[in-house]
């Protein structure tokens, strides 16, 4: 019964002033942005009329602005990890979105192009992407938009 009126501690050493107590998830940056995203992912996948996946689309997109590109490169320009990367390369290959064929200059690696169906998979839905962006960002103010976009890139 002694611990029914015992104060919470304050555990403000090493917590910048903060009480661990006041900790709340729904307040954090982290739980936001996972929100945010599955927010976006949802009206993505509602919409995007090839079916592709988000990273999907982003390995395309990027792809179409660097080809002929390797795949490792590709990955490094999608923050996708080296698994990852692989895995969305496979399967638009599989859909003859993507062509894959050995480096000249090192075996090892792959040098990735869009196949003719993947620029038109691109061409297609690049305007489908705009108004997925434009639904995601409806309840935001172009300034706050443009403060989201500047915020995001500072702690990316």
């Amino acid at each position: 019964m002694e611990n029914q009126h015992r104060k919470p501690l304050n555990r403000s050493e090493g917590h910048g002033g903060r009480t661990a107590n006041a900790y709340a998830l729904a307040d954090q940056i982290g739980f936001l942005l996972r929100q945010a995203n599955q927010r976006h992912v949802a009206i993505f996948t509602s919409r995007m009329n090839e079916k592709l996946t988000t990273t999907q689309w982003a390995a395309l997109v990027k792809l179409r602005d660097l080809q002929p590109c390797s795949q490792v490169n590709l990955g490094r320009e999608t923050a996708m990890d080296v698994a990852t990367i692989k895995g969305v390369v496979d399967r638009l290959a599989k859909r003859n979105l993507v062509r894959t064929a050995p480096d000249p200059a090192d075996a090892r690696r792959l040098v990735l192009t869009l196949t003719d169906e993947g620029e038109a998979a691109v061409d297609r839905n690049l305007s489908v992407a705009h108004d997925i962006s434009e639904e995601t960002l409806a309840a935001l103010s172009p300034a706050e938009r443009a403060m989201l976009g500047e915020l995001l890139r500072k702690i990316s």
